[in-house]
């Protein structure tokens, strides 16, 4: 007999464990599961292990609004972050709902049947199983898992030290006495440099292009003075929406007066560093926010370049060389290590083959419903969070909304919802990024509209009024119980 669910939700990282807490909270008449393809919950928190990993948003708003970070450091590592998810999952007893190393690899919606037929793959055997179930929701974040992004290298072969990307850190790597250079200007660069500067002789921090750094408190003195004063539930509100309307208010400014926030940013580097280093190595040329500000926690990168044990190198590579990496300079730059902290492959719901009614999806030409539904795909939720912001925020936002739609056709005897485009909608882009990462899948990503309910907000207060608010039934979703088939496919006439 085939395993049939109410829901299945797929990946047990934040996104999957927040969706959880939500079903189990707000739909407690629906069976679910959680299935993840790997052997451990956790995600980007258990995937990346390089030294120093922590998030780069404020733990206010990264953790779980449901469950408040109440640890001191307000920006944390990833070992900090592990033990919360654990605590979180054991305490509501969700992590006897996730079905380890389950691969989700095709999903096929049948309109007869008004159910989404699920192969799931066993990671250890490599053996499938058919599972159904009413409601498909991905939580399986946005990068391929499998491998990240790095760069053919001329010479890569002529180098005789060790290349690694920080998405497959050797275990026990011993980088004591060694020179190091990290290719790249990302969170990663910035977050590996001054984590490695305790045992590398030197870290040299090679970009192409400088990026925004800024330097962010790591400890929340604040919520520590509040807490004498106030009952501990008020300062968790009081410190997540100090840090929700900050982040707008900033993200904000930026955006509209970006010659204005360029001073604002180089001006905070230069306090750090002085003028020239400044100048030449934290002076982007593009405007704030058109790729994502990295963060660096009280200012430990800064501390790194004073102090010597590390440096920033702003030039074009020419070659990998035996003792390192030729410049286009000419200057050469010696390593026992090179770190390829070039990025990631952006993937759609994990690589898996989605179908309706036996013709494949191809999502880039669907337009995406307030950002977590997909034109002409019923009953398929996909988790997506901000690019200024917490992805948290975002997830915890509409792991409600499914609940309410899931909800709302239960008490309407609906079976099947989807999304249908109008014709008028004037298609864009779903990301306004430039980012190398995002450039490199908008051929492959779905498209945003111009106008509610295909816009894509990147703000926080308008979608928690537009997600708790609005109305299910609101001409666009459509809802039945009818045994049809889908229509065409309609964003393809008019993808960007």
């Amino acid at each position: 007999m085939t395993d049939h669910l109410d829901v299945v939700i797929v990946g047990a990282g934040i996104s999957g464990i927040c969706a959880a807490y939500h079903m189990q909270k707000e739909s407690p008449n629906k069976s679910y599961a959680i299935l993840e393809g790997r052997a451990d919950m956790g995600g980007t928190w258990t995937l990346f292990t390089y030294p120093g990993i922590r998030s780069d948003s404020d733990m206010y708003t990264l953790g779980f609004p449901w469950r408040p970070w109440r640890d001191p450091k307000a920006i944390a590592d990833a070992p900090d972050i592990m033990n919360y998810l654990r605590e979180t999952v054991e305490e509501t007893g969700i992590d006897k709902k996730i079905r380890y190393n389950s691969k989700v690899v095709a999903a096929s919606w049948s309109s007869d049947k008004g159910q989404w037929a699920i192969t799931v793959r066993n990671s250890e055997t490599g053996e499938d199983k058919e599972m159904t179930c009413n409601f498909l929701f991905m939580c399986s974040g946005y990068y391929k898992y499998e491998e990240g992004f790095t760069p053919e290298f001329p010479g890569r072969d002529d180098f005789k030290g060790e290349v690694i990307h920080p998405q497959h850190w050797p275990e026990n790597l011993d980088y004591t006495g060694k020179k190091v250079v990290v290719i790249g200007s990302g969170a990663t660069a910035v977050t590996l440099v001054p984590a490695m500067t305790d045992k590398a002789a030197k870290v040299t921090m090679l970009q192409r292009t400088p990026s925004y750094v800024v330097s962010r408190p790591n400890k929340g003195e604040a919520a520590e003075k509040l807490a004498k004063f106030m009952p501990l539930s008020w300062r968790d509100q009081v410190m997540r929406w100090t840090a929700i309307i900050m982040g707008i208010v900033t993200f904000n400014m930026l955006r509209k007066n970006p010659e204005r926030g360029k001073k604002i940013l180089t001006g905070m580097v230069r306090e750090e560093l002085g003028p020239e280093l400044t100048k030449k190595h934290f002076t982007p040329d593009y405007n704030p926010w058109d790729q994502r500000i990295c963060a660096v926690p009280d200012a430990d990168m800064f501390d790194a370049i004073r102090e010597g044990t590390a440096e920033v190198v702003t030039d074009h590579i020419d070659r990998f060389v035996e003792n390192g990496i030729l410049l286009k300079s000419g200057d050469l730059l010696e390593a026992d290590i090179i770190i390829t902290a070039t990025g990631l492959n952006l993937q759609l719901f994990g690589g898996m083959d989605v179908e309706v009614d036996g013709k494949a999806v191809d999502f880039s030409e669907t337009l995406a419903y307030k950002g977590m539904m997909f034109s002409d795909v019923p009953n398929f939720a996909n988790t997506m969070g901000y690019t200024n912001a917490s992805w948290t925020l975002k997830a915890d936002l509409t792991d409600q909304y499914v609940c309410r739609l899931i909800n709302h056709m239960d008490k309407h005897g609906y079976s099947q919802c989807v999304p249908r485009v109008d014709d008028d909608v004037e298609i864009e882009n779903f990301l306004d990024f430039t980012s190398g990462y995002v450039q490199r899948a908008v051929a492959f990503l779905p498209k945003q509209g111009d106008r509610k309910p295909w816009k894509v907000n990147q703000n926080y207060i308008k979608d928690l009024m537009f997600f708790k608010f609005s109305r299910l039934d609101d001409g666009v979703m459509k809802f039945s119980n009818e045994v049809k088939a889908a229509p065409e496919q309609g964003a393809d006439k008019k993808a960007a």
